[in-house]
């Protein structure tokens, strides 16, 4: 069973409409308790790092998420939810994440190519840097779907992929079962559908 973290900060229909089309059981709840009981956990998310942040500090899901990552849990984080898993952020100030994964949210603009538009939006393909089991069934030059103006930043020997946007974007990042990817596997077709797959077997 796999839990979606639903703290009032992503987009679940594509995620839910994904892990259906698997035929891999799911829940979707801000429920502590409930989620304690699955066997694998998402953290999804749109918009500001600073207002998701905030509002899983309030409601304790912060201190839930470490809990859960130090247990030996699956978790997989998915655009911000994988931005949130960092040592922080610097959108709009300076935020701390959670420090689950080395390396900082970092602007694409000012990095990238200056010619090149801000948020870094649709499809781009995988370059692998190791071996990881969320990508088992997934092959180099897989194409995935991003949409995002900050990216994970300094992530050294977590990286597990990149994408290149005139630089190379850091696509996912990775610490033993803790696993999180920029870019969106729920809209990403059938290479999406390979990697929540692969995490439903971690």
């Amino acid at each position: 069973m796999i839990g979606i973290v639903d703290y009032g900060a992503g987009n679940l229909f594509s995620l839910k409409s994904s892990l259906k089309f698997l035929g891999i059981d799911h829940i979707v709840s801000a429920d502590k308790e409930a989620l304690a009981r699955c066997d694998r956990l998402i953290l999804p998310g749109v918009g500001a790092f600073g207002d998701a942040r905030a509002i899983l500090k309030e409601s304790g899901t912060d201190v839930f998420l470490l809990e859960q990552a130090s247990s030996g849990k699956p978790l997989l984080g998915i655009c911000l939810g994988m931005q949130l898993l960092l040592q922080g952020s610097e959108e709009f100030g300076s935020h701390e994440g959670l420090g689950l994964i080395k390396g900082r949210a970092c602007p694409l603009k000012g990095d990238i190519d200056e010619h090149l538009k801000v948020p870094h939006m649709g499809w781009n393909s995988l370059h692998f840097t190791q071996k990881s089991p969320l990508f088992k069934y997934s092959a180099e030059g897989d194409w995935v779907y991003f949409v995002h103006s900050f990216y994970g930043k300094g992530c050294g020997e977590d990286t597990l992929a990149t994408a290149d946007y005139s630089l190379p974007v850091t696509a996912a990042v990775g610490r033993g079962k803790v696993l999180a990817t920029q870019f969106h596997p729920e809209k990403s077709g059938k290479a999406g559908l390979r990697i929540l797959r692969a995490f439903a077997e971690v």
